[in-house]
């Protein structure tokens, strides 16, 4: 099962602080993720828990300290193609004061993500069943955009340059290693690159890369 002692060794690995009651409900996730998994293909099957734990919850924490950073007080986040809710929701069980919006549009994962909100008792999450391009999201602004795996950066960009103003950060989530490290073409394109963050996940050793990018 997934064990507390592995995520705060991970999170302290990271220097990420986080409270108890946080933990919490990170441990809770996992644990109902592992018994969904069995029946509905969230995550590849049969992971180990302490994969788990480390590509999938340590891996959308890593996002916290841009959201500290770049946050303000009431800050918006926007993760498209969520998935089984990373990072989106994993943020939002930890960041009660970030507005979290996920977009998803197949069904089966929907029904959990909004099995781990009622089971979590979260306030700050707005599901929508949809592709991001019928999402009717155009009149919105967010703090925050990211996507763990729906597209290359190239492609991602232009998904949502309608959507991020000058100060919305939009984060891409990589591989630095391998397909996924794809160049950003950013000449002419009107992003801007505002930091990179590398970082290697600590049971895995596996080496990633954020990507924090605004429109110009």
């Amino acid at each position: 099962m997934c064990d507390r002692q592995l995520l705060s060794r991970g999170l302290q690995t990271l220097a990420i602080p986080l409270e108890e009651s946080r933990l919490d409900n990170i441990l809770t996730y996992c644990r109902e993720l592992q018994k969904w998994n069995t029946k509905i293909n969230l995550i590849a099957r049969n992971t180990p828990a302490d994969e788990v734990i480390d590509k999938h919850f340590l891996d959308s924490l890593t996002l916290l300290p841009i959201i500290v950073q770049y946050g303000g007080k009431t800050p918006t986040l926007l993760d498209v193609g969520t998935g089984a809710g990373f990072p989106g929701l994993v943020l939002a069980a930890v960041v009660p004061e970030l507005q979290v919006t996920l977009v998803e549009p197949r069904e089966k994962r929907v029904v959990f993500l909004r099995h781990i909100v009622r089971t979590l008792g979260l306030e700050n999450v707005r599901i929508i069943v949809s592709r991001l391009e019928q999402a009717g999201l155009e009149s919105e602004r967010f703090t925050f955009i990211t996507s763990r795996a729906v597209a290359g950066i190239n492609r991602f960009l232009p998904m949502v340059e309608n959507l991020a103003t000058w100060d919305t950060r939009v984060i891409v989530m990589r591989s630095a290693q391998g397909e996924e490290q794809d160049d950003i073409e950013l000449a002419d394109s009107g992003w801007q690159l505002v930091e990179d963050l590398c970082f290697t996940l600590p049971q895995s050793g596996a080496a990633r890369l954020l990507s924090v990018l605004r429109r110009v």
